[in-house]
C-alpha cells in the first residue's frame, strides 16, 4: 500500500494557489504516492490534479481585495455553525483518509481566516505523530504586527516539520517578506519555483497574448492593453484577451461585444503555456503562477503588477526579475503602456535557466523523504 498525503488548499480571490497545488499534486502522485486533495475555495472548473482524490469542502471567497469578509457560495458571511459543520467536514476527511503526511498550503503563514478548521487539522495529526509540512510561496504579504509573527514562529515550531518555500533563495529569500525566518531557519526548505514543463515552441509568432490570471481582478489590465493597442506597432497584429474563469460575466461579455477586429476574447485556455511560448509578447499581472510560465516558456513579457490593498507580493517579484532582464515592467496609462510594448518587442526572449524551476519535483522529493 503507497503512503497517502493529505494536501489542504484555500484559495480565495484568484485561482494562482489552485493552479500551483494541482502541479505539486501531479508531481507527488509521480513519485508514487497516494494523495488526497482537499479544496476548500469555490470548483474552478478544469484544473488537473491527476489521479488524486478531492474532497470538496463547502466554499469559502473572499468579499473582496482587502480580505476583509469570509462569504459562503452563495455569498452570505460565514458563521460559527458554518465553520463547525465545515471544522467537522475537513475532520472527517483527515480520519477517512488515514494519511502518512499532512501538507498545508499557505497557513500558519497566511490563511488565518481558517485557523479554526486548521488548528484541530494540526493538532490530529500531532496526535498520530505524523509529519506536516507546509506549502508556501515565495513572497509573502508583509506583516507589520510583530505580535502576528511571534504567533506565526510559535505555531510553525510547534507543529511544523518543514516549510517548503516554492522560491529560488538566489533570486529572493523568505527574509525579505517574513523578518523572523531566522527562527525557523532549521524546518526552511527551498524548492525551486513551481512550474510547469513546456516544450520550446517551434518559431515565434506574431501574437500579442494578454492575459489575466484567474480574472477576479484582471478587468483593468485588458482594458489598459485594448485602449493601448492602437498606438503601438503591432496595432495591426493578431492579439488575444485571455479573461480568467473569475471576471465577472458583465465585464467579459462587454469585452467580446466591443473589442476591434483582430482581437480574440476567451475565458480559458488549457493550452496557455504553448501560446505563451510562441507568442510575440506576453502581457499580463505578475502573479506567481503567470511570470513561472513566462520563465519555463522564455517568453518576451511585460508585466503590470497587481497592487491593490495590502498586495505587494506581485511589484517585489516583478522588480526582482526586471532587474535581471527577465521582464519588463509597465504602467496602465495607454501611452506609456503602448510605448512599453513598443520597447518590449525590440528586446531579445530572456535566457532560459536563470532561476530554478524544478519546485513541483523537489517538493514531492521532500515530501517522500518525510514520510520515509
Amino acid at each position: 500500500m503507497r503512503p497517502t498525503v493529505l494536501f489542504y488548499v484555500q484559495h480565495l480571490l484568484g485561482i494562482g494557489h489552485l493552479r500551483r497545488a494541482a502541479l505539486i499534486a501531479r508531481a507527488i502522485l509521480a513519485a508514487g504516492l497516494e494523495l488526497r486533495f482537499v479544496s476548500g475555495g469555490m470548483p474552478a472548473g478544469e484544473f488537473d490534479i491527476g489521479g488524486a482524490s478531492l474532497v470538496q469542502l463547502p466554499p469559502a471567497i473572499s468579499a473582496d481585495v482587502h480580505f476583509s469578509r469570509m462569504l459562503d457560495e452563495h455569498g452570505r458571511a460565514i458563521d460559527d455553525a458554518w465553520r463547525d459543520g465545515r471544522k467537522r467536514l475537513l475532520l472527517e476527511a483527515f480520519e477517512k483518509a488515514r494519511p502518512d503526511l499532512v501538507l498545508i498550503e499557505m497557513f500558519p503563514f497566511g490563511r488565518r481566516q481558517f485557523a479554526f478548521e486548521l488548528l484541530p487539522l494540526l493538532q490530529a495529526a500531532r496526535a498520530r505523530g505524523l509529519p506536516i509540512a507546509v506549502s508556501l510561496r515565495d513572497i509573502l504579504v508583509a506583516k507589520s504586527r510583530p505580535e502576528r509573527i511571534a504567533e506565526t514562529v510559535a505555531l510553525v515550531q510547534g507543529h511544523v516539520d518543514r516549510v517548503l518555500v516554492h522560491g529560488d533563495p538566489r533570486l529572493v529569500r523568505l527574509d525579505a517578506t517574513f523578518p523572523a525566518a531566522g527562527e525557523i531557519a532549521d524546518r526552511l526548505v527551498y524548492t525551486g519555483y513551481v512550474a510547469e514543463a513546456v516544450p520550446p515552441a517551434a518559431a515565434e509568432g506574431e501574437e500579442i497574448l494578454v492575459s489575466a490570471g484567474g480574472g477576479a481582478v484582471g478587468g483593468p489590465l485588458l482594458r489598459a492593453a485594448l485602449a493601448a493597442r492602437p498606438a503601438t506597432c503591432v496595432a495591426t497584429a493578431p492579439w488575444r484577451l485571455i479573461t480568467g474563469p473569475n471576471l465577472p460575466a458583465a465585464e467579459f461579455a462587454d469585452l467580446r461585444a466591443t473589442v476591434p477586429a483582430g482581437v480574440v476574447v476567451e475565458r480559458f485556455r488549457p493550452d496557455f503555456p504553448a501560446l505563451l511560448a510562441r507568442s510575440r509578447l506576453s502581457l499580463s499581472q505578475a502573479g506567481y503562477n503567470t511570470v513561472m510560465d513566462i520563465l519555463a516558456t522564455g517568453a518576451r513579457a511585460l508585466v503590470l503588477p497587481f497592487a491593490e490593498g495590502a498586495e505587494s507580493e506581485q511589484s517585489l517579484r516583478a522588480r526582482l526579475l526586471a532587474e535581471r532582464g527577465l521582464l519588463g515592467i509597465a504602467e496602465a496609462e495607454p501611452a506609456r503602456l503602448a510605448a512599453a510594448i513598443d520597447a518590449a518587442l525590440a528586446r531579445p526572449r530572456p535566457r532560459p535557466g536563470a532561476v530554478d524551476l524544478d519546485g513541483a519535483a523537489e517538493t514531492a522529493r521532500q515530501i517522500a523523504r518525510m514520510i520515509g
